[in-house]
C-alpha cells in the first residue's frame, strides 16, 4: 500500500502551479505592452492563445490537487510525482510553441528552459529531471530545425530581437547544443543539490522520530513510577489522617505538630504527583470521541470551584459571558479544570479585596476565554519560560513556596488539543492576562484530547496548579 502525499510535496507542486499563474498574466500583459503600446510586430494571436492555454491547464491541475487532497484514500507520493512530471512536460511543449511565435532561435528567453529545469529537479527524482532535460532539448532542437527548413515559419519581432540567424546552420546547431549541455548540466547540478537535501531531510526526519519514541518512553517510565509514588502517597495520608484525628489516642504537643507538617509535606507532594501525573498522561494518550458542550457553562462551574478561595481573601470573581453562542467540540473536564485552574491561581497571587476577571465571548469561528487579575504579575524577563514544565517566576516563589510550576504546561497541553492558541500578558506588579483561544468547530485531523476519568475538579481535589 502506498503511503499518502507528503504535505512537502504538494505544498511545492502548489508552488509551481502558483509560478504558472504568473507566467500565464505575464505572457497577455507582455503581448498587450508590445502590440499595443509600443507598437512591435508580434504574433500577437497566438500568444494570447498561449495565455489561455496556460491558465487553462493550471486551473484542471488545482482542481486535481483538490480532488485528491478532498477523496477518502489521498493521493500517493507517485501519483503526485505523475502530475508533477505532467505539467512540467507540458509546460516545456508551451514554453516551445511560446519561443516560436517570439522570435525562434533568436529568442533570449530560450533560458527559461533552464528554469524548467531546476524546477524539475526540486520535484522530480534525478532520472524524471534528466528525462525532461531530454524533452527540453527535443522541443527546442524541433523548433530550431522546422523554423531552419521553412517546415514552419519564422516570427520575427523586428527592432527588438535581431532577425535571420535561424537560417545560420552552424548558429542553430551551436544554439541546439549549448543549451542541451545548459540543461544536462543544470539538471545535474540541482538534483545533486535537491538530493542532499532530501537525504539530509530524511536524516532530520529519522532523528526526530527517534527522539519522539524516546520521549514517550520517557513519559511512560514517569506515568508508572509517578502513579506508584500517588499510591505510596495515599497510603500515607490515610495513615496520618485518623492519627491526626486522635482515633489512635491523644498525642502530646512535640507529635502532633511534627505529624502535621508531615500532614502538608504530603499533601504538597501529593498535589505536584498529581499534576505531573495529569501531564504525563496527555502526553500518552491519543485522540478521543469529544463531546459539544458550553464553554461558558464550564466557566461557570470552574468559577464556582474557587468561590469559597476567593471569599477568603475578599476577592470579587466577576465572571461575564457573552449572549453569542460560546458551544465548542472537545473535553469539557479538561477545559473546566484548566479554567478553574487559571482563576484560582489569579486569586491566589492577587493582594486581598482586588478583583479578578473571567470574560468569555463567543464568534462564528471561535470562543474566547479571558481571565485577568491585578496581582504580582510575572517579570517581562522570565515570560518566555512560563509555559515551561515545572518553571516558577521568580516572584511567585516568594509569595509562595510549595507549587508545581505545571500549571500553564497543563493548559496548554489542553488547548493546544483542542487545537486551540493560549496566550499570556503580564507586567510585574501590575497583574497578568491569560486568554485562551478554542476553535468552534473541529478539524479535520481531529481533537488529540486525553480521554477523562483522571482529572479531579478543583473543588474536589482543593487544588490549582500554580502558573507562576
Amino acid at each position: 500500500m502506498n503511503p499518502a502525499a507528503s504535505d512537502d510535496l504538494v505544498r511545492r507542486i502548489h508552488w509551481l502551479v502558483r509560478i504558472r499563474w504568473i507566467a500565464a498574466i505575464a505572457v497577455a500583459v507582455v503581448t498587450l505592452i508590445a502590440s499595443r503600446i509600443l507598437h512591435i510586430s508580434v504574433a500577437a494571436l497566438p500568444l494570447y492563445g498561449i495565455s489561455a492555454l496556460l491558465a487553462g491547464y493550471n486551473s484542471l491541475f488545482l482542481l486535481y490537487l483538490r480532488r485528491a487532497a478532498r477523496r477518502d484514500s489521498p493521493a500517493t507520493d507517485r501519483q503526485i510525482a505523475g502530475a508533477a512530471n505532467a505539467q512540467i512536460s507540458i509546460d516545456l511543449l508551451v514554453l516551445g510553441a511560446l519561443i516560436h511565435f517570439s522570435g525562434g532561435v533568436d529568442n533570449p528567453f530560450v533560458l527559461y528552459f533552464v528554469f524548467h529545469m531546476i524546477i524539475a529537479s526540486i520535484l522530480l527524482s534525478r532520472r524524471a529531471a534528466f528525462l525532461q532535460a531530454l524533452l527540453a532539448t527535443c522541443v527546442f532542437a524541433a523548433v530550431a530545425s522546422l523554423e531552419y527548413y521553412g517546415v514552419l515559419h519564422h516570427y520575427c519581432v523586428d527592432g527588438v530581437i535581431t532577425s535571420g540567424r535561424h537560417a545560420d546552420p552552424l548558429f542553430v546547431m551551436g544554439i541546439v547544443l549549448v543549451l542541451a549541455t545548459t540543461l544536462y548540466t543544470s539538471v545535474y547540478l540541482a538534483s545533486s543539490i535537491a538530493a542532499e537535501l532530501r537525504e539530509r531531510d530524511d536524516r532530520l526526519d529519522e532523528a526526530n522520530r527517534l527522539l519522539i519514541e524516546q520521549d514517550c518512553i520517557k513519559s511512560e517510565y514517569v506515568f508508572r513510577v509517578t502513579h506508584d509514588i500517588k499510591g505510596h502517597l495515599s497510603a500515607i495520608s490515610s495513615c496520618l489522617e485518623p492519627v491526626l484525628e486522635g482515633v489512635t489516642g491523644p498525642l502530646r504537643p512535640g507529635q502532633l505538630d511534627l505529624l502535621r507538617r508531615a500532614g502538608r509535606r504530603t499533601e504538597v507532594l501529593a498535589r505536584f504527583v498529581k499534576a505531573l501525573l495529569e501531564l504525563t498522561r496527555m502526553r500518552l494518550s491519543d485522540e478521543i470521541a469529544a463531546e459539544r458542550f458550553s464553554v461558558g457553562d464550564a466557566a461557570k462551574a470552574a468559577v464556582s470551584y474557587v468561590e469559597a478561595r476567593a471569599h477568603a481573601k475578599s476577592i470579587a470573581v466577576d465572571l461575564c459571558v457573552a449572549d453569542a453562542p460560546t458551544d465548542i467540540v472537545g473535553a469539557r473536564v479538561y477545559i473546566e479544570e484548566t479554567v478553574a485552574n487559571l482563576v484560582a491561581n489569579a486569586v491566589k497571587y492577587s493582594p486581598d479585596g482586588s478583583r479578578v476577571r473571567v470574560t468569555v465571548e463567543g464568534t462564528e469561528d471561535a470562543v474566547l476565554v479571558e481571565v485577568s487579575d491585578s496581582g504580582i504579575g510575572i517579570p517581562a524577563s522570565e515570560l518566555p519560560a512560563v509555559f515551561d514544565e515545572f518553571y516558577r517566576a521568580s516572584n511567585a516563589r516568594a509569595v509562595e513556596r510549595d507549587g508545581t510550576g505545571l500549571g500553564l504546561s497543563m493548559a496548554k497541553q489542553v488547548v493546544e488539543r483542542h487545537r486551540g492558541r493560549i496566550e499570556i500578558k503580564s507586567e510585574e506588579g501590575r497583574g497578568t492576562t491569560i486568554t485562551l483561544l478554542l476553535p468552534r468547530k473541529p478539524s479535520a485531523e481531529g481533537l488529540r484530547v486525553p480521554p477523562p476519568g483522571g482529572l479531579r475538579s478543583p473543588q474536589a481535589s482543593g487544588d490549582a496548579v500554580p502558573h507562576a
